[in-house]
């Protein structure tokens, strides 16, 4: 049986609402300073909760609705400053990409490229985490990398990105570099732990571009 679909309520963001898919959710967040949003397994849940404000929806989430917290900014701790974070930017989704890295803890920028023609997020986000890593060996670092991207982290575990994006003249040199990601995964080992960054408690990843 195939999974049930998620809704996602955005309380601040470029557009406000209930939004289906998370590619549009994500549309209305991505880059946006100090937005507020969150996912449900229904429709009724996410009407409800837009009804109200994102930390009633973030406070019932925690307790569980029985008063057990479940989730905390106590338990989740504070982010370690020293650190690489990544982050991507995109125009669309497809659209114009860019990504870049920077220290946590002053921002400063250690990598950065594009823009890319044509993109996803997801590729970007990907992108950012294995040049980090590229990064990190070359300078001979242990220090971790941040990315608040769930599926970049995931397809950097498994080696392989899973993109629905289709290969095309316009974006050929970005699946060159895609190509060129996996195969370094492949290749290289690292002692870096990849971390989730996470913006619910921490705030806009250090490396986000700001784009409103």
């Amino acid at each position: 049986m195939a999974k049930k679909a998620k809704f996602y309520t955005v309380w601040k963001g470029r557009t406000t609402g209930v939004f289906d898919t998370w590619a549009e959710a994500e549309e209305q967040i991505k880059g946006f300073e100090k937005a507020q949003y969150k996912s449900f397994d229904t429709l009724k849940e996410a009407e409800d909760a837009f009804k109200g404000n994102y930390w009633q929806s973030v406070q019932k989430t925690q307790t569980g609705g029985t008063g057990k917290q479940t989730k905390s900014a106590a338990l989740v701790g504070k982010p370690n400053s020293e650190s690489i974070s990544v982050d991507a930017a995109c125009a669309g989704n497809p659209g114009k990409l860019e990504y870049q890295g920077v220290e946590t803890g002053t921002k400063r920028v250690l990598f950065s490229m594009g823009p890319f023609p044509e993109g996803t997020v997801n590729i970007g986000e990907f992108l950012a985490i294995v040049h980090g890593l590229a990064f990190l060996k070359k300078h001979n670092s242990d220090l971790p990398i941040y990315s608040d991207s769930k599926t970049a982290i995931a397809w950097v575990k498994n080696k392989a990105v899973k993109t629905k994006l289709e290969r095309n003249k316009k974006n050929e040199e970005l699946f060159q570099l895609l190509d060129r990601g996996e195969q370094w995964l492949k290749d290289n080992t690292y002692p870096n732990k990849i971390l989730k960054w996470e913006t619910e408690f921490w705030g806009e990843n250090p490396a986000d571009y700001g784009r409103k």
